[in-house]
């Protein structure tokens, strides 16, 4: 692995990651950046406990995790990591504080209103959509996928799938 996996995915760390993504990946090391697990000693200790020993574990809040990136270089400097964001605000707040890297992998991402099907079972907002369209536009490869065996769907190709399907559903109707 050349650098890191950078994955969204609101369920952080479990089977997929564990079972799936680490032995794919030949993984030493998770980050999870997440405010709230970083603050909550509970939360901290599952996780840790759910990893392998020989796996380290790392849990930083997105501004800590940010900022430490923005002063060390590039993510491509860390392989044999994965690095674990729940929510695409937190992994684009991330990016705005200088965190820097040149591939995503979307696993899961928790949406409740207003979704488009994206790909699979990825559901997506149009702010959501528009969000990881501007990471696009500063040159990361986007891929929907949930674990390694699966075949990677291209975002910008699946999005505009979904908006071809939309389109043509809209002028149906008429």
């Amino acid at each position: 692995m050349k650098g890191p996996l950078v994955r969204i995915d609101n369920r952080l760390v479990h089977g997929q990651i564990l079972e799936s993504w680490v032995p794919y990946l030949r993984a030493s090391r998770i980050i999870v950046v997440n405010d709230d697990v970083a603050g909550d000693l509970f939360r901290e200790t599952v996780i840790r406990m759910a990893v392998p020993r020989e796996i380290e574990v790392v849990l930083r809040g997105v501004e800590d995790f940010a900022e430490e990136q923005a002063r060390s270089g590039s993510a491509a400097e860390m392989p044999g990591t994965i690095i674990l964001f729940a929510s695409i605000d937190d992994l684009l707040k991330a990016y705005r504080l200088g965190f820097r890297f040149s591939s995503l992998n979307v696993g899961n991402v928790n949406n409740n209103s207003g979704e488009r099907l994206a790909v699979g079972n990825i559901f997506l907002s149009d702010k959501e959509i528009n969000d990881l369209t501007t990471l696009v536009r500063h040159g990361v490869k986007i891929s929907i996928q949930s674990v390694p065996r699966d075949r990677p769907e291209h975002f910008v190709e699946a999005v505009e799938e979904v908006m071809k399907t939309a389109i043509k559903k809209e002028k149906d109707r008429k």
